[in-house]
């Protein structure tokens, strides 16, 4: 029989790159977390790592370890979920992770719901992009993630994680100027005309970023990004400014009206979707039922305000 804790490490070590980063995560010395990979080693009687430069990475062995430690801990998932289902008052700590305009224009509302259903679930909110939150939820770092997917930027979607949608966030091309419109030629010539504006986008590596790319190259022109955030109000002042143009969202308004010139995107690229995702056998948890019904709800009262 495998030690369940020390195929943990292994799965952290999968997920973390690193000894360093799991020791740092779980707070022990690397020492230790290599002596507890040494000991399951033997206890599994093949090599589990192999070394590379100065790190180390699984082996076959350890993969196929790993995919079923993942199941182990998947069932675990939901004996938790059971366990809290059986219970009358729900307690503990849910542990939430968003972007920026979620957990500005959705998170607030959905929080008041929660703690007025359930006072006594304590919630953590971390402000954080999905490229960093996904990999931190598969390593059990939260329990919720808000998530985005722009139109034909597909993400990868891990066998063991559980993706539910909330709704569609509409996408809208930002101006300063209001004499800036479509045109008799549509959203394809508007962008086109643009061809020399100055930008602000996500920073490169971003989804978002490579959604924007690829619209104005498909557009014919490689757009001058002058403005690189992660902080969307930056971009909203910006273009209030006048300093750049800017594909923004619905979600930067939080129901309020808009404060710049919005024109429509060409057809198929009009929308991004809003979605939450947990590990593979913790949906039926009552606080992940609880916060998506609570985000739900904070959608309908948005869409109400609007």
């Amino acid at each position: 029989m495998f030690d369940l804790h020390r195929l943990r490490l292994l799965r952290e070590l999968k997920h973390r790159g690193t000894l360093a980063a799991v020791a740092a995560a779980l707070s022990y010395a690397p020492s230790s977390v290599s002596q507890q990979l040494s000991q399951l080693e033997g206890e599994v009687g093949v090599p589990l790592l192999e070394p590379v430069g100065r790190r180390v990475r699984l082996t076959e062995q350890a993969e196929i370890l790993v995919a079923h430690t993942e199941a182990v801990l998947a069932r675990l998932e939901r004996a938790e979920a059971d366990i809290a289902a059986s219970l009358t008052d729900l307690t503990g700590t849910l542990r939430i992770a968003s972007f920026q305009t979620a957990a500005l224009a959705l998170v607030p509302t959905a929080l008041d719901r929660l703690r007025d259903a359930h006072p006594h679930l304590r919630v953590h909110v971390t402000h954080l992009e999905p490229e960093r939150a996904l990999p931190a939820l598969q390593a059990r770092d939260f329990d919720l993630v808000l998530a985005e997917e722009y139109p034909a930027n597909p993400k990868p979607r891990p066998a063991e994680l559980e993706q539910e949608d909330l709704f569609d966030d509409p996408l809208h091309l930002a101006l300063s100027d209001p004499c800036d419109g479509p045109g008799a030629d549509g959203p394809m010539a508007a962008l086109r005309s643009l061809a020399d504006r100055p930008w602000v986008m996500e920073p490169e590596g971003t989804t978002a970023r490579h959604w924007a790319m690829s619209l104005c190259r498909n557009a014919g022109f490689e757009p001058d990004v002058r403005f690189e955030s992660t902080d969307l109000l930056l971009h909203l002042r910006l273009v209030e400014q006048g300093h750049a143009a800017a594909f923004l969202p619905d979600l930067v308004w939080s129901g309020r009206t808009p404060s710049v010139t919005l024109r429509p995107l060409p057809r198929g690229q009009r929308t991004r979707r809003i979605f939450t995702v947990v590990r593979r056998g913790s949906s039926r948890h009552p606080a992940v039922l609880a916060c998506r019904n609570a985000l739900r709800n904070a959608v309908t009262a948005r869409s109400r305000q609007s």
